[in-house]
């Protein structure tokens, strides 16, 4: 069933995206093995619910996420329909000549392909990067290309190497120049933070921010004037991990859900159950609320969501779109889960 998903463009750009995006990272090998069908149907349930928006990075299963996505598109014949994205900020190297990276949120996938990855923010690794990607993917222009995980939630006491790299050692200009020719459509970041964007973007032109997990119905400090910088700015904010890694999509009933990757803290099981009774009340699954809370900012242009199956994808463009009762959201201002001056769906 195809759904309607109004379209939006990025920034001051003509990169046109739909308001919801399929994440690739379960093409990936993300805590279980998948094949290239079991890949490309996930992208045609997503394509046949309405997405027409894919976003990639080197560093989902090692390049793996990126070759499904461009195999997949190919067969499906959709690249003239779609819009991509992919990232710089790592090179991919061969992993028998390559020490794996302690990072903060690290991933064991299942039959990546047979790379690591390693840093580099530099002119060169990010032109490096680029045509990596280009190549894994089979596509001679690349719509958004954002800069990975730069930034001092990421890198810690390393944050300041990679910012020179990207201020001396050439990214930033590498990033115009790929804009400039028209090999991109449009440029940024994709981090887990909003202050690597806030410095980026008064720094270098930017057209988009993907942020992960930094706001959501349990996390609201961009609403304390960095989306509102970024409005201003017309810079446009993807917004990804609005399920906090898991437990905005399942609740706490269950027992197993995660948190940002790890154990849920006591405090977010707290607020996680009050919300999950205010669904019960009026009948609105929590998925439910999570993607369109977030969708609601006037700043976000698309939720990025990923897919393990055809039916998760198909589930959660049907959460997208299902109709919520404005008493829900005054419920949850009033019983002091969101901000008052969070904007919700249906009014400002």
């Amino acid at each position: 069933m195809t759904h309607k998903l109004d379209h939006r463009t990025l920034g001051n750009t003509s990169v046109d995206v739909t308001t919801m995006g399929l994440g690739t990272v379960p093409l990936a090998g993300f805590k279980a093995k998948v094949s290239f069908v079991e890949a490309q149907d996930i992208i045609q349930a997503a394509f046949d619910g309405g997405i027409r928006y894919f976003d990639a990075a080197p560093l989902y299963g090692f390049g793996k996420a990126e070759y499904n996505l461009g195999h997949a598109i190919r067969e499906l014949g959709i690249r003239d329909r779609i819009t991509v994205s992919t990232k710089v900020g790592r090179v991919l190297k061969a992993q028998s000549r390559t020490k794996p990276l302690d990072t903060v949120y690290g991933i064991d996938w299942v039959e990546p392909l047979p790379f690591l990855d390693v840093y580099d923010y530099t002119y060169d690794g990010f032109m490096r990067s680029f045509e990596d990607s280009q190549k894994r993917l089979a596509l001679d222009h690349i719509d958004i290309l954002y800069v990975h995980d730069l930034g001092r939630a990421w890198h810690g006491d390393e944050a300041d190497t990679y910012w020179r790299q990207i201020r001396d050692g050439g990214g930033y200009k590498a990033l115009d120049e790929l804009r400039s020719s028209g090999a991109v459509g449009a440029v940024g970041l994709g981090v887990n933070e909003t202050e690597a964007v806030l410095t980026v973007a008064r720094e270098f032109p930017i057209d988009a921010a993907m942020i992960a997990g930094r706001y959501s119905l349990l996390n609201h400090e961009p609403l304390n004037g960095a989306f509102d910088e970024l409005l201003k700015r017309n810079v446009s904010v993807v917004a990804a991990g609005v399920f906090n890694s898991g437990v905005l999509a399942t609740g706490v009933k269950g027992g197993d859900a995660s948190y940002d990757y790890g154990k849920v803290p006591e405090k977010i099981v707290k607020n996680v159950r009050a919300i999950e009774a205010l669904c019960e009340r009026h009948g609105v699954p929590i998925a439910t609320a999570a993607i369109q809370f977030v969708a609601a900012h006037p700043a976000v242009v698309t939720v990025v969501l990923g897919g393990a199956s055809p039916d998760q994808v198909t589930r959660n463009i049907a959460a997208a779109t299902a109709s919520v009762p404005a008493a829900f959201w005054a419920d949850l201002k009033v019983e002091k889960l969101i901000p008052d001056h969070a904007p919700v769906p249906g009014y400002a």
